[in-house]
């Protein structure tokens, strides 16, 4: 293991100040010659800096260290295949790596599922969805049908079309005027449901059809696609309430509308499933996915569907006018079938599944404070929500969340060995989704870190 002196740490955070422009980031904060947060290795679920103190890694990278962090194996497999063929696109032509990993993702999809189209990331996954959905109603007969329906905060990527269907206000005005046809509903958080707050159910019938209303409104023969993540993550991981997913899948039934499930986040184990929809036990018509495919060890995503988005992209000079020259690398899908042999042979969607409750029941431990309103999430993916007054479930205003997420919960958390998301998308939130790999003296380990700062953190404002 490489170590690092002085010399070189400062150099290195030099370089990213006065070269890189980080993602997300305020560059101010480093202007005034603060260091730059250098991660230089990673083990298991930790991961360490430069100056070689460890922490745990609380949200698995950004959702998608899948099997923990430093495995040879993926290593060994992405050197394997970039020795006997790095690359060559998936344009006209086929790879053996390819054609592997699409037989294996239709093995584990919902059963009406079985056709594959790779891109680079969860992102190019959304954007491939909305243009194929418009395509197929072209195809088919229906040209008006072109817009979508997402929900209220979930975020859905970064290229204009995903931009779009991304229900983040802040996320998106910088860049607007986006896609037009992106409409919004609310979406699943019961926490704080406006109706039906005392009943979880009656609330996910509500939610699910405020999608109708819109179809309605906007008109059935102008809809192309619902898109929505089985728990969505910005706002604090929403579950679907009980027969939520359900009436959903109903709805578009009805109006011939597409159920596109982004699972960029909840596949492949988040959720102790391979895809999330499966074990919510309904069937989409389209799933986006990426991040854990791979484990991150190498950049992959893609979008699969069944024979009733495809079938019409197959006749005569038909085709679907869309790619990525990166989509489906052999490099990055012989990882991704390394990964997967790694989920089979050890388990880990049922590890999930065997110590989800025990997660829950750990961080809702903090309860006991002032100032966490909300636990909430599935599997391994968890949000706290943070309140300013836990029996009127006042939030913080703007200039209160800034203080205390920015101004302090993020570099406390980081400081005392967690690395996690403490986040204002929605209202204020800590969200964690580690490694899958992680148990009991992890989740006690996360939990009394998160106990001592949040306790400081209710001296702060």
């Amino acid at each position: 293991m490489k170590t690092y002196d002085q010399s070189e740490i400062k150099k290195l955070s030099d370089g990213a100040r006065d070269n890189m422009w980080l993602h997300f980031t305020r560059h101010s904060a480093y202007e005034d010659g603060m260091e730059v947060p250098m991660i230089v290795r990673g083990e298991g679920a930790r991961i360490f800096d430069s100056h070689g103190k460890s922490y745990l890694d609380g949200l698995a990278g950004l959702f998608t260290v899948q099997v923990g962090h430093g495995r040879v194996e993926l290593a060994e497999a992405a050197a394997k295949q970039a020795s006997e063929l790095a690359f060559f696109p998936l344009w006209s032509y086929a790879h053996p790596k390819a054609v592997e990993l699409a037989e294996r993702l239709i093995s584990y999809a919902p059963d009406n599922l079985n056709r594959v189209f790779f891109t680079t990331g969860g992102g190019e996954a959304v954007e491939s969805a909305w243009k194929a959905a418009k395509q197929y109603y072209k195809l088919t007969g229906r040209p008006m049908k072109h817009k979508v329906i997402s929900r209220h905060v979930a975020y859905h990527g970064t290229p204009q079309g995903a931009l779009s269907i991304t229900g983040i206000p802040d996320a998106k005005k910088f860049f607007e005027p986006l896609v037009p046809g992106a409409h919004k509903v609310p979406n699943t958080n019961f926490y704080r449901a406006p109706i039906h707050s005392d009943d979880i159910k009656a609330f996910g019938r509500w939610a699910a059809d405020r999608i109708e209303e819109a179809i309605l409104f906007e008109g059935a023969d102008t809809v192309a696609a619902v898109f929505l993540e089985p728990v969505q993550n910005s706002g604090g991981c929403f579950p679907p309430p009980p027969g939520y997913l359900e009436r959903v899948r109903e709805i578009c039934d009805q109006y011939d509308v597409l159920m596109v499930a982004d699972e960029t986040i909840c596949a492949f184990g988040r959720i102790g499933e391979m895809f999330a929809m499966n074990r919510y036990g309904v069937q989409p018509d389209i799933i986006t996915c990426a991040k854990g495919m791979t484990s991150a060890y190498s950049p992959i995503g893609a979008m699969i569907v069944g024979d009733k988005v495809f079938e019409p992209f197959k006749k005569e000079k038909t085709y679907f006018a869309h790619g990525y020259t990166f989509g489906g690398h052999p490099v990055s899908s012989a990882v991704a079938l390394a990964n997967l042999d790694i989920f089979e042979r050890e388990g880990i969607n049922q590890h999930v599944r065997d110590n989800e409750n025990q997660f829950r029941t750990t961080l809702e431990k903090l309860k006991d404070l002032d100032i966490v309103g909300d636990v909430r999430g599935d599997g391994f993916f968890y949000g706290i929500e943070l309140v300013k007054d836990k029996a009127t479930k006042e939030s913080f205003n703007e200039d209160e969340a800034e203080r205390l997420l920015r101004g302090y919960l993020s570099k406390a958390l980081f400081a005392a060995g967690l690395y996690c998301r403490a986040d204002d998308r929605g209202d204020p939130v800590i969200q964690l989704a580690p490694p899958l790999i992680i148990g009991q003296p992890e989740f006690d380990e996360i939990e009394q870190i998160l106990r001592a700062v949040l306790t400081e953190g209710m001296n702060v404002l």
